[in-house]
């Protein structure tokens, strides 16, 4: 393979992620910064039934990922698609920004994945003796 044509091919690839409307790297025009996505903050102690919204409506947004880790961030050296990872999970992190209170927000709005947010929230607030839905086949 010629030089070049690696670089052609994950641009290629990359380019292919971002237009997919099956890719989780794929954003829909509505899909910005500023998009609340479940009527209710959380608050500290309503977080199962906040964190089961957060579920579904990430999940139609085809982004889960982004917050369960299984969507990983890219290595430096594919940056093309490092560049898609950064921009989908910032959009991640401001939608669980716009769906928390401010205290809560203030204590999260440094960290540097949308996977890092939602494992300090789950820590923080998931209560031992209330309903678990991480392990239900829906999410």
């Amino acid at each position: 393979m010629a030089p070049g044509n690696s670089s052609e091919a994950s641009r290629s690839i990359g380019q292919s992620a971002i237009d997919d409307p099956l890719s989780p790297y794929f954003l829909h025009h509505s899909d910005n910064p500023g998009l609340t996505l479940v009527s209710q903050s959380l608050t500290g102690d309503n977080y199962s039934s906040w964190s089961r919204a957060m579920k579904i409506a990430l999940s139609v947004k085809n982004k889960f990922g982004f917050v369960d880790g299984t969507i990983i961030k890219p290595s430096e050296a594919d940056s093309n698609l490092l560049n898609f990872w950064t921009r989908n999970n910032n959009i991640v992190i401001s939608w669980i920004l716009n769906s928390v209170s401010k205290d809560i927000s203030a204590s999260v709005l440094f960290s540097e994945s949308a996977a890092n947010i939602w494992e300090d929230l789950k820590e923080r607030f998931q209560q031992s003796n209330g309903p678990e839905y991480s392990n239900c086949d829906v999410i």
